[in-house]
Parts: structure tokens; C-alpha cells; sequence
């Protein structure tokens, strides 16, 4: 069999995209070669775990039942394969292996399985899969000649797979540190449309009116004065790409700031092309509710809880105490208490102490 333009290689690529994974590629496989199963079985990077992948007939459902409650798994030696060597079925099963005579005879040769070739690949970071077709007269050299050809492609599919994989997992785990840190990035183009951005932005959306996404997906600040100062900052990043970043406070209860910034090194994976990339940091609290929270954590007494709110954003005592109306005797007694309570040594710890406690999670 030759390894033609019959849409098997395009299945194989675009299968790591699919759910099932693989689907078509195999179902095409099933037809090509007049398998009864075709099955991609690997073992990623964690050991444990194996993901199995099949196309044809379901099973009887006596066949299912013994396959579950007797075997549970194929028992042939498919880890002792040469990469890349395609196998009979007759090379696989021992003549002396009491469990492979049996597995063949109460599984395989009941549906019409007398015949086998898989091959097994793997990839640079050590993933293995097997490509199996099973079925009858018609699973030959031929079918081991296309599971060759087909070999080094799906070592690529494999390794793309595996390279995506990785990407995914390190997305999902620094998305979920900046939504610890109530922190989030989204890209803009030279209209100040959003291209892309994380998925704690969507949550901002929802819950403040701060900002929004207008018409044509256009980022819209709720003030009109920022609204202007973003849609020129943004033009100027289209024009000059060098230009200086610039932070902009969009709310001072519940804190909010963005920073801005110009886009270095476009994607080609978007429709529009980003010109900046807009940071944005927050508390979800207004300070009431964090001054109630202090109460709660530290045993503080409201007005301590508030005074220590004032200066654990790094304001100075004296100027804590203009503030909040405070005689600055007031506030160093506040501050005293206050430390005692929380453990802090001074104002630097105390910054600390409340910016790493629970509530940086609330």
C-alpha cells in the first residue's frame, strides 16, 4: 500500500485537534486497510496514565464483559517493540504464554481478529505510542508496509501533540497564579480592539464597570478622560513601538491600575495584528470590606483595621493620620497595637505580613 493523497496524512495532523482524539485518522486507517480495529495507544509523560484510541464495531456485549472482568488490557509485549519496526501479530503472541493463547482465542479470533501489525514510535521527550490495525486475511505486508510509511509522521503528530500539551499545561497554571494575584493581560490592536486576553479579564468585565468591551470589541474605559488618554496612548504604540510604557490608575476603591505597553513581536496567530498589551492588577474588595477582613484575620478593632489598611499600602504614619483625622500620638499608639497584634515589627513587615496573608487570595 502506498502512502497517497487519500486524506490519511491530514486526519493524522489534524486529529491532535479532535475529541476523541485521532478519530477520523483512524476510522480512515479502518478504511484503507479493511482492519476490523485500528487503535493508537500512548503512554504520556506521566507513567501512569495511558490513553487508549479506537475505531470500528463496538464489541459484543459479552466480549466487553470478559475483556473487563478477565484481562482489562491487551496482555501482549507491545513495551519490548523496537521503535519503529512494524510487528505481526504471530511476533507479539508466545506459543508457551498461557494468557496469550487465550487473550487470542476468547477476544481476538471471535471477532473476526486472526491478524495483526502495529508499530511502535517515539518521540524526543520520550512519549511512545502504538498504531495498531487487527482483522483478517486482509492484514498483511501491506498494511506493515503503510504502518511503516506511516511511521515518522506520526512521530511528528505525536511530538506536536506532546509540545502542545506542555503549552497547555503552563497557560492553565500561570492563568491560575494571576488570578490568585488579580492579575490579567489583554492585547489590543491600533483601534484599540481586543485581540486577546486572559480569562480573569472577562471576569473583570462581569463584575466592574470600570472597563468594558464596546462596540467592534473595543476596550472601553467607564471614564471618558481615560477613554481618550488609552485611545491616544494606543496610537502612539502604533506608530512608535518604542515608545514608553505608561500606568494608569483606573480606580482608587476597589484598587485597580493598567499599565501599558507597546507589542514587541506580533502574532501570526490572530486576525488583527496587537500593537500594545494592557496589564491589569486589582483587589475584587473595596476597602470596607478588606478593613472588615483585617478584623477578622488579626483581631484588629475597627479603627485599627482601618488605619492599618491606610498604611499597609506603604503610606507614611504621619500623613496616615491627616488622613483618616488622626492626632499622630493617635496613630503611633494605632500602629503600636497593631503590630502586636499582627506580629509585624515595623511598617515595612506589616506591608508584608497583610500583602501575603489570605486576603491576597480573597
Amino acid at each position: 500500500m502506498r502512502l497517497d493523497d487519500t486524506g490519511l496524512l491530514t486526519a493524522l495532523h489534524e486529529g491532535m485537534f479532535q475529541q476523541p482524539l485521532w478519530q477520523d485518522f483512524l476510522e480512515r486507517l479502518r478504511q484503507r486497510t479493511g482492519a476490523v480495529y485500528t487503535t493508537l495507544v500512548f503512554r504520556p509523560i506521566d507513567e501512569d496514565a495511558i490513553v487508549e484510541l479506537h475505531a470500528g464495531p463496538p464489541p459484543p456485549a459479552h466480549i466487553h464483559n470478559l475483556f473487563v472482568e478477565k484481562y482489562r488490557r491487551d496482555p501482549f509485549p507491545y513495551r519490548h517493540m523496537r521503535e519503529g519496526r512494524v510487528y505481526a501479530l504471530a511476533e507479539l503472541v508466545e506459543p508457551d504464554n498461557v494468557v496469550h493463547q487465550s487473550f487470542l482465542a476468547d477476544l481476538m479470533v471471535p471477532q473476526g481478529m486472526s491478524d495483526m501489525r502495529s508499530v511502535r514510535v517515539t518521540e524526543p521527550s520520550g512519549v511512545d505510542a502504538w498504531l495498531s490495525c487487527a482483522g483478517g486475511r486482509s492484514i498483511g505486508p501491506a498494511v506493515g508496509a503503510l504502518l511503516t510509511a506511516l511511521a515518522p509522521h506520526l512521530r511528528i503528530a505525536l511530538r506536536a501533540f506532546v509540545a502542545l500539551e506542555r503549552e497547555k499545561l503552563r497557560s492553565t497554571l500561570t492563568s491560575e497564579a494571576f488570578g490568585r494575584l488579580n492579575f490579567g493581560w489583554l492585547t489590543l490592536d491600533a483601534r484599540c480592539r481586543i485581540v486577546d486576553m486572559t480569562a480573569h479579564v472577562e471576569q473583570l468585565f462581569q463584575r466592574t464597570s470600570l472597563l468594558r468591551r464596546g462596540r467592534y470589541d473595543r476596550l472601553t474605559p467607564q471614564s471618558p478622560m481615560l477613554d481618550r488618554e488609552l485611545t491616544a496612548l494606543i496610537k502612539q504604540f502604533a506608530a512608535d513601538p518604542d515608545a514608553r510604557p505608561k500606568a494608569l490608575n483606573l480606580s482608587r476603591d476597589p484598587w485597580m491600575d493598567m499599565l501599558v505597553a507597546p507589542m514587541r513581536g506580533g502574532s501570526v496567530a490572530t486576525g488583527s495584528t496587537p500593537v500594545a498589551i494592557a496589564y491589569l492588577s486589582g483587589d475584587r474588595w473595596s476597602q470596607a470590606d478588606r478593613r472588615d477582613q483585617l478584623v477578622d484575620l488579626f483581631g484588629l478593632l475597627p479603627s485599627e483595621a482601618r488605619f492599618a489598611w491606610v498604611i499597609a499600602q506603604g503610606i507614611p504614619i504621619s500623613e496616615a493620620a491627616q488622613a483618616l483625622g488622626l492626632s499622630v500620638e493617635t496613630a503611633r499608639n494605632y500602629s503600636k497595637r497593631i503590630y502586636a497584634k499582627t506580629g509585624a515589627r515595623g511598617q515595612a513587615e506589616l506591608v508584608r505580613i497583610i500583602l501575603t496573608s489570605v486576603l491576597a487570595i480573597a
